[in-house]
């Protein structure tokens, strides 16, 4: 059968190619012959117009040679009527030649009127020359007559002999072009015969003999197949063996077990049977009565046997073990034919309760874990919410005790003026101008502690080395900000906010709680950090005690934490008591 059907393939691959090698051939022919016949059509048009040019000429010259013999002859062998008839023909000829001129749209316009007129006055002057043999006249008019005719026709026949030339030349240049495309379509054959013979022929041939070789070759194979079968039939059954292993070791490893599509239990595994003390013999028990007690557990599992008995199912059922202990297990159901083509359900089960207990535990932790975070978010939300308040009071304490108070002294220092005393006057002008500049510096202290300038102006750097001046104005303390770098790129609002408000409680910790002289501020930079460290000669604390003195502080350095948390920084703080402190800030970039 193989055989057959290799040989019918080799036929038709060479009745294909012997196709392709003779429609490449005929197609060859009559592209030939259609080009060929263009070609002999131009020069028959091109022949039938040079007879015509050449004609013309002819009649020309006949009735010149007819008109110069007129004055020697005698009035009664002048022959007009022929002479007439010749003329007619002539003009006629003429009226053809233009025709075909116009026709070919390839002459030069100018060229076809300028014949078109010689031949006009031409066929003027020969008219005129016979009209006057109808008249009595004397022999040297006449003689003055043909002799203008002779000089028109020489005229024409300047105009007419280009003409002659120019198609002479072209059947000349056809006729050159035609032997040249014969001898091309001729090699063209030829080519394509060696074309068919190399390309298509030989490699069928070659193809052809390939097949046979091949079919014997399968030959040959074939009977090794069927020395082989009997090795593969071996193998065959010992394969059967090492499944019938595997079956027996998945009996003993594996809760499986056949059931209908009632839920009624076909065959089990020995492991099954063991786990939930199944008898194989008894064909009247249900699955669902096997892995639950509960009559709950077993309506669940019915109605997703009942649902999915045809489709399969994956998942997660609760029910219980042969010791009526609580378990949970993870079962596969899938469809299946069996026997007789009947349909029946594998269940695969895995017991995974030591899972669950697992992530019981976990859901347990986790949720105190969340109970945690919630009730230390409540806690810190309230002493975020008592600080702003406490800022705020500040804020208006400062506003009352310090602008309020000044701005009413200026109201009754600006009452008490009176013009007419210049003396007093003057005086009262000058505490206006002291008690104005107070008014001023307390407005820039209270902005600044809101909000400073500098920092939404210039950045970071700049902000803090206002701040450090400010402060050590305001302190008598030494407070100095080194930026080592020169950094003074700027960052988002958010993240510049922050940094300021950190190493502003920084500094405000080392001033109220470290009874430090001396603080300083350094900022140094890489490509993808920014570090800024606080360092200060306060009488320092012990780490271990950083909840204690982070309460102490007022949530100072709970705040910290979560700013430079917020825009995803570390903080780090080192001290050692009677030495000094240092706060360190590293923030991506």
């Amino acid at each position: 059968m193989e055989t057959k059907k290799l040989d019918q393939t080799t036929f038709v691959r060479l009745e294909r190619l012997f196709l392709i090698t003779i429609t490449c051939i005929g197609i060859c022919f009559f592209v030939g012959y259609g080009i060929v016949n263009t070609q002999l059509k131009d020069q028959k048009k091109d022949i039938s117009l040079l007879s015509t040019t050449l004609k013309q000429r002819v009649l020309s010259q006949s009735i010149s040679k007819a008109l110069v013999t007129i004055p020697y002859k005698s009035p009664e062998k002048i022959t007009k009527v022929e002479l007439g008839t010749a003329i007619a023909q002539w003009k006629t000829i003429h009226n053809s030649l233009i025709h075909k001129l116009q026709d070919l749209k390839t002459e030069d316009r100018e060229f076809i009127l300028a014949l078109d007129e010689s031949f006009q006055g031409f066929y003027t002057g020969i008219k005129s020359t016979i009209d006057q043999l109808e008249t009595p006249s004397q022999t040297s008019t006449l003689q003055a007559k043909v002799e203008g005719v002779l000089k028109l026709e020489e005229k024409y026949l300047s105009e007419l002999d280009p003409l002659i030339k120019h198609y002479q030349n072209r059947i000349t240049q056809h006729t050159e072009s035609l032997q040249t495309l014969l001898i091309v379509l001729l090699a063209l054959g030829v080519v394509m015969l060696l074309v068919g013979f190399f390309i298509i022929l030989r490699p069928a041939a070659k193809y052809s003999s390939k097949i046979i070789k091949e079919l014997l070759s399968s030959e040959k194979n074939a009977q090794d197949k069927a020395r082989n079968a009997a090795i593969l039939s071996q193998e065959k059954q010992h394969s059967i063996n090492e499944l019938q292993t595997i079956n027996s070791a998945v009996e003993q490893s594996l809760l499986f077990a056949r059931i209908d599509p009632l839920g009624y239990i076909i065959s089990a595994g020995s492991k099954f049977s063991r786990f939930f003390n199944y008898n194989p013999s008894d064909t009247e028990t249900q699955f669902s009565q096997l892995i639950a007690q509960e009559e709950k557990d077993q309506e669940h599992f019915n109605n997703i046997l009942k649902t999915h008995k045809n489709t399969g199912w994956q998942g997660e059922v609760q029910g219980s073990n042969a010791k009526g202990e609580p378990c949970w297990f993870e079962i596969s159901i899938t469809p299946y034919h069996g026997e007789d083509n009947q349909e029946a359900l594998l269940v695969i089960c895995f017991d995974i309760t030591q899972r669950k207990k697992a992530e019981q535990q976990i859901n347990q932790l986790t949720k105190e874990h969340f109970e945690l975070e919630m009730n230390r978010q409540k806690e810190l939300s309230s002493k975020i919410i008592e600080n702003q308040e406490q800022e705020q009071n500040r804020i208006a304490k400062d506003i009352h005790d310090g602008i309020g108070q000044m701005l009413t002294g200026l109201k009754y220092t600006i009452e008490s003026v009176q013009p007419h005393h210049i003396e007093t006057t003057q005086e009262k002008i000058e505490q206006l101008k002291t008690l104005t500049s107070e008014i001023i510096k307390g407005v820039r202290t209270a902005t600044f502690n809101l909000s400073p300038p500098e920092l939404a102006d210039y950045g970071i750097a700049a902000s803090l080395s206002k701040l450090s001046q400010e402060l050590s104005k305001f302190t008598a303390k030494e407070i100095v900000t080194i930026n080592k770098t020169d950094f003074n790129l700027r960052l988002e609002p958010l993240v510049e906010i922050n940094i300021y408000r950190i190493v502003q409680e920084a500094v405000n910790n080392a001033i109220k709680y470290a009874e430090s002289s001396q603080i300083i501020i350094s900022i140094s930079h890489s490509e993808d950090m920014l570090s800024i460290v606080i360092d200060d000669n306060g009488k320092g604390f012990d780490p271990q005690d950083a909840k204690t003195q982070d309460a102490h502080q007022g949530m100072g350095l709970t705040f910290m934490k979560e700013r430079i948390s917020y825009i995803n920084g570390r903080l780090y703080i080192s001290s050692s008591e009677k030495v000094g402190t240092r706060v360190t800030l590293n923030i991506p970039m």
